[in-house]
């Protein structure tokens, strides 16, 4: 049925709160989008290599995948509701190079992990025949090298696209 004469309008759209525009703005953003992939890669390799059986170095791939992920998610929601300021001595003026910092740190430890992964990729080659019937952690460690790669480069991606802020002089992520 359709609304007849002196009947009610909703009421027009409203502009979003500062809050929500904080929240759009870095989802939108080149930082948000990385930090977006960086949990996303960084998720998919560590569980990818837990769903699984893993010995030896592969720890200590699971314990970059899953302390970076975690380190990404807390600077990524700080970020995103603009709660920087609420983070002692790292926070406030200094969360650009606070995230510089995080990001060249994961990206050096992402480096080894990926040595570690082409490694076991390499000594499971050898199971990755049609003929070959019993359980191989071959294409498990392939997936995992390929999310390791990827979240290396998206962290490089950061590194570069922070350092170039921090040389402008810039203070804030987005």
């Amino acid at each position: 049925k359709l609304p007849g004469p002196g009947s009610r309008r909703p009421p027009p759209r409203t502009a979003p709160k500062g809050g929500l525009v904080i929240v759009r703005r870095f989802l939108g953003s080149f930082p948000g989008i990385i930090r977006i992939l960086q949990i996303a890669f960084g998720g998919g390799l560590w569980v990818t290599i837990a769903a699984n059986k893993y010995e030896g170095s592969i720890h200590f791939v699971l314990l970059v995948a899953v302390l970076f992920w975690l380190l990404t998610l807390a600077l990524f929601f700080l970020s995103l509701l603009g709660k920087q300021d609420l983070v002692p001595l790292l926070g406030g003026e200094r969360w650009l190079c606070t995230n510089l910092v995080h990001d060249v740190v994961a990206a050096a430890l992402y480096l080894p992990a990926i040595g570690v992964m082409i490694y076991k990729t390499e000594r499971y080659s050898y199971c990755n025949l049609d003929q070959y019937k019993h359980h191989c952690l071959y294409k498990v460690y392939l997936a995992a090298d390929v999310f390791a790669c990827l979240g290396c480069l998206v962290y490089l991606l950061s590194v570069v696209y922070g350092g170039c802020r921090r040389c402008r002089g810039e203070q804030t992520v987005h």
